[in-house]
């Protein structure tokens, strides 16, 4: 996850009664827990780290834009340096891919302070170098974000859960800002870029993928993108041939650990994907 920030959004929810309400964390250790999650991956970022990732087409997988940043130099990574891992548990995975091509929302800033705007272009899409055709994994669907209040689930990897996917099937929708999903799920480092899910009819659909973890008053939430009209563009600029390497300028200057942003005065931390 790309910082820690105290939520600045007047979502007009408890956050902590909603996490009363939340069902736990649940390891998807075997075949059977993990049957209908295949689909969803760890994303290693050149043995440097991992974000989480979920197939949305044979060879299309949906991620943070973030992840596809080198956390000290700032610099684009080289996408052929990724590899998708669909539903890696204990050291195996369903299916082994490389990226070949991975495109960011172009208003995304990797350098910029977190805030609305820089949540809601976090989002990428990258191209597998061949596509994914197991009866067992199955690409997931995309659907319009839910509304405030809605049930909502997630499934990532994570920092001491690096090994094995943990299912929440129940979280909630704690409110929609500027294009920005509020949610009470359980997420921390790693869970970048994880699907955060609808279960409408029985059937698992991707409203939106993590982003950050924020804070509103003593409860950790988490920030959602919205897919949408951003996704459309990236699915866009790959069907014209974009998301070659290319290095990336060099960064502006960011605040480091203990400095406060002038505007609003908000305390960041950079831990490590």
């Amino acid at each position: 996850m790309a910082r820690w920030v105290p939520l600045l959004f007047l979502v007009g929810f408890c956050a902590a009664a909603a996490q009363a309400q939340d069902t736990a964390l649940q390891s998807l250790r075997t075949a059977v827990e993990a049957g209908d999650w295949e689909a969803v991956g760890r994303l290693d970022l050149d043995g440097k780290g991992f974000c989480t990732g979920a197939l949305i087409g044979a060879d299309l997988v949906l991620t943070a834009a973030h992840c596809l940043f080198d956390k000290t130099s700032g610099q684009r990574i080289d996408p052929e340096t990724l590899e998708f891992r669909a539903g890696w548990r204990d050291g195996r995975a369903s299916a082994y891919r490389q990226v070949t091509r991975a495109v960011v929302h172009p208003d995304y800033s990797y350098a910029a302070e977190v805030s609305s705007a820089r949540v809601r272009s976090d989002i990428a899409l990258l191209k597998l170098a061949h596509p994914i055709r197991n009866t067992t994994i199955e690409p997931f669907e995309t659907a319009p974000r839910p509304r405030k209040g809605a049930d909502v689930g997630v499934v990532s990897y994570a920092r001491n859960r690096a090994e094995v996917p943990s299912l929440q099937q129940v979280c909630k929708v704690l409110g929609r800002q500027q294009g920005v999903l509020v949610t009470s799920c359980a997420v921390d480092f790693g869970s970048s870029g994880a699907p955060i899910f609808t279960l409408e009819g029985g059937r698992a659909q991707i409203v939106s993928i993590v982003s950050a973890k924020a804070e509103m008053g003593d409860a950790p939430v988490s920030l959602g993108t919205s897919l949408g009209a951003p996704l459309d563009l990236l699915r866009a600029e790959l069907l014209a041939g974009k998301g070659g390497y290319e290095a990336s300028p060099p960064p502006a200057a960011r605040l480091g650990a203990g400095e406060r942003s002038s505007s609003a005065g908000a305390k960041f931390v950079r831990p490590p994907q």
